[in-house]
């Protein structure tokens, strides 16, 4: 009863218990720099638990004192004193030493589409589809018009005023929202790719890409099957781009 009412006891359960909680309790597993951070955080905490008054910090470092300086301990002293500069050469020599394993799998920038997605129960082909309020002429600038606002009202504050990935949120994310304004990007896709990127966001992105490069969400919970495509018409009208046709694509992969 006396070791559970021990400070020391409790800061090392809460410690241990919220290591295992972000590590294993989290799907997908969050990165080892999300995790260092807050297990850091906690650590801090729980140094301010155990110092609130000087009763409960001297609770707390009474058994390292008695580790360190009583002679019944002197057995648990000798193997820590080996035990600790062989577990930090094991762990030097394990980050030094090379790995027979085959190199992380690159990036995919712009991963590969499926050929259909789901989108509200409906399911819609991606392969070969246009946007269908294109063959509507007279109703373009009206179309723009709207994707506009739904682009401001939604997409600003990550993508930026002027389409270049440089909203206010812009610079918390690793990697950066995508610059519309880069020939690289938007220039080089299909309205159908840009559709499947918005509606599924980056829970939706294959293994080579994983949702851990992408913080978009997935916006076929708040806007519809017509506002995403008129927010695509948006972006290639404002930045000057064309989309890239599959007749295009067809005939460069030949």
């Amino acid at each position: 009863m006396n070791v559970l009412r021990s400070r020391f006891f409790q800061a090392v359960v809460i410690w241990v218990l919220a290591f295992a909680i972000l590590r294993f309790g989290i799907r997908p597993p969050a990165p080892w720099s999300v995790l260092s951070l807050y297990m850091f955080i906690i650590s801090l905490a729980l140094l301010v638990f155990v110092s609130s008054d000087r009763d409960s910090w001297r609770d707390f470092v009474r058994p390292m004192w008695l580790t360190l300086t009583d002679p019944r301990y002197r057995v648990l002293r000798t193997v820590i004193v080996f035990a600790v500069p062989l577990l930090l050469g094991y762990y030097a020599y394990t980050q030094a030493a090379a790995r027979p394993q085959a190199p992380p799998e690159l990036r995919a920038v712009h991963p590969a589409p499926p050929a259909s997605i789901q989108f509200r129960g409906k399911e819609i082909n991606i392969s070969g589809v246009e946007n269908p309020l294109r063959k509507d002429a007279a109703a373009f600038a009206k179309q723009v018009a709207v994707g506009h606002d739904i682009y401001v009202r939604n997409c600003v504050y990550c993508h930026g005023d002027n389409l270049d990935g440089k909203g206010h949120f812009a610079y918390g994310f690793n990697p950066p929202p995508a610059n519309f304004q880069d020939p690289g990007t938007i220039a080089m896709l299909q309205e159908a790719y840009l559709f499947w990127r918005i509606a599924k966001g980056g829970p939706g992105l294959p293994k080579e890409s994983t949702p851990w490069n992408s913080v978009m969400p997935a916006w076929e919970d708040r806007l519809t099957e017509e506002q995403i495509w008129q927010v695509i018409m948006f972006l290639y009208d404002f930045t000057g781009q064309q989309p890239r046709r599959w007749e295009a694509a067809e005939h460069a992969s030949h």
